[in-house]
């Protein structure tokens, strides 16, 4: 119903900012709730942020909290996720998810996109 597709992953120091992109195809990005996770090496896959259909009242990690941000355009099918103050700790590949109901558990989320990597160096 829906494909995902992150970019805007890289490599950054650490303080440092960056932006990730989350195109959505294939749907109506409105009729979905919009989540971000992440997964490091050896580490199981966190929730990070996640944005109801209409954009209020955002839901975070605690590890995220007042670092990142999450938001959407739906009239571009396309969700964000800022990331201030990075560390080594955020290093990860990052996930963009669509699901058709707010939760922050991951496994009701049905669809994903492939994954952008953030390296933070120091």
């Amino acid at each position: 119903q829906v494909q995902l597709a992150e970019s805007g992953g890289g490599l950054v120091q650490a303080g440092g900012s960056l932006t990730l992109s989350c195109a959505a195809s294939g749907g109506t990005f409105s009729n979905y709730v919009a989540g971000w996770f992440r997964q490091a090496p050896g580490k199981e896959r966190e929730f990070i942020a996640a944005l109801r259909r209409s954009g209020g009242n955002p839901i975070y990690a605690d590890s995220v909290k007042g670092r990142f941000t999450i938001s959407r355009d739906n009239a571009k099918n396309t969700a964000f996720l800022q990331m201030n103050s990075l560390n080594a700790e955020d290093t990860a590949a990052y996930y963009c998810a669509a699901a058709l109901y707010f939760t922050a558990l991951g496994s009701e989320y049905p669809y994903w996109g492939r994954g952008t990597q953030v390296t933070v160096s120091s």
